[in-house]
């Protein structure tokens, strides 16, 4: 996400195929992405993910005629420095200077509330939750699924508290935002843990996940809201069942969308959970928004048991998933191949 021999390839023969498949993921994608453009019955918006934060490396992505914007991530300490002071000079910064590289272009800010790191550098909210005794230390450590070991931290929304200071947050987005930029979008579902937690720790995260979805659908008006849906971290397959709650309430309020953080075509476990979900119901929300992290672009397609192509991602996040909004990895991109217009 090769078969073993005991003759090692050169280096150069390594290089070689890896640049050479790069190229081909590069031309693959100013071709696909330019299609889409030109097929306005999919009506498909693409985002370039800026991964480093950084727009200047990106820019010449960002002036691609099949390219709406970017996507970046602004993390809660960033935007609150302390309680009710918030500061969010970064996403003004970045959404004029998109638009210095491209006018027309704009910002899909993802707000990060939890961190796939282990270790204190990565408690990345407001300090205030993390020693006020009303918040409850703020954060719950995640645990690798497979090794058990600290692998980051994860809001606790379920505690009241904790969920008004994080609604507060999106309520001045909304004051400050709405309409100015394309969207926002809250994190991923899923999350992994080891600690011994109330028996209502699971209907309580779910409520508060879903009440935080519906409280920024409430106050952003103009942008669109998506909200990251692959898993939910008490139940597998939708035994409990929480999957068909969301979708179905998602389908019927039409206020908000769903997407999901990575694009996996025909993953056994994904098409188990979320993905026949957003199959089953293509067409009903209001959009579907996949994100192609640069991962992804690893893994083998268990179809075809070669790495996945710029074409899978397309094919199965339009045709399969029912994708509106695709989030690209700027590593598709490359300034050698410039857009097939």
């Amino acid at each position: 996400m090769a078969v073993s021999d005991n003759r090692r390839p050169s280096s150069i023969m390594r290089i070689f195929k890896s640049v050479k498949a790069m190229a081909m993921i590069a031309v693959g994608a100013s071709m696909l992405l330019a299609s889409a453009t030109a097929d306005a019955s999919k009506n498909v918006t693409h985002f370039v993910f800026a991964e480093d934060g950084d727009l200047d490396p990106i820019a010449y992505i960002i002036q691609r005629q099949d390219i709406s914007g970017v996507q970046m991530i602004y993390n809660w300490k960033q935007l609150e420095s302390s309680k009710g002071n918030y500061t969010f000079s970064d996403i003004e910064s970045d959404l004029k200077k998109v638009q210095e590289i491209q006018p027309g272009k704009t910002l899909f800010v993802q707000i990060q509330d939890r961190f796939d790191v282990a270790g204190d550098q990565s408690k990345r909210i407001p300090n205030y939750l993390l020693v006020e005794p009303e918040y409850e230390g703020g954060l719950l450590r995640q645990v690798n699924a497979d090794t058990n070991r600290p692998d980051g931290w994860q809001t606790k929304h379920w505690v009241l508290t904790v969920r008004q200071r994080f609604q507060a947050l999106l309520s001045a987005l909304a004051k400050q935002f709405d309409g100015r930029i394309y969207g926002l979008n809250l994190p991923e579902t899923a999350f992994d843990y080891n600690e011994t937690l109330s028996t209502s720790f699971c209907n309580d995260y779910f409520q508060a996940e879903m009440e935080n979805l519906n409280h920024a659908s409430s106050v952003f008006n103009k942008s669109m809201i998506i909200q990251y849906m692959n898993f939910w971290p008490c139940e597998s397959a939708d035994h409990q069942p929480y999957m068909t709650q969301a979708f179905l309430e998602a389908s019927q309020k039409k206020t908000y969308g769903f997407g999901g953080p990575d694009v996996k075509p025909w993953n056994p476990y994904q098409l188990q959970n979320s993905y026949k979900y957003f199959h089953n119901y293509t067409g009903e929300l209001s959009h579907v928004a996949m994100a192609v992290q640069e991962p992804d672009l690893n893994l083998t397609n268990p179809r075809t048991n070669v790495t996945y192509t710029v074409e899978d991602f397309k094919s199965f996040s339009e045709n399969y998933l029912g994708s509106t909004i695709m989030f690209w990895t700027s590593h598709i991109f490359n300034q050698t191949y410039p857009p097939a217009l």
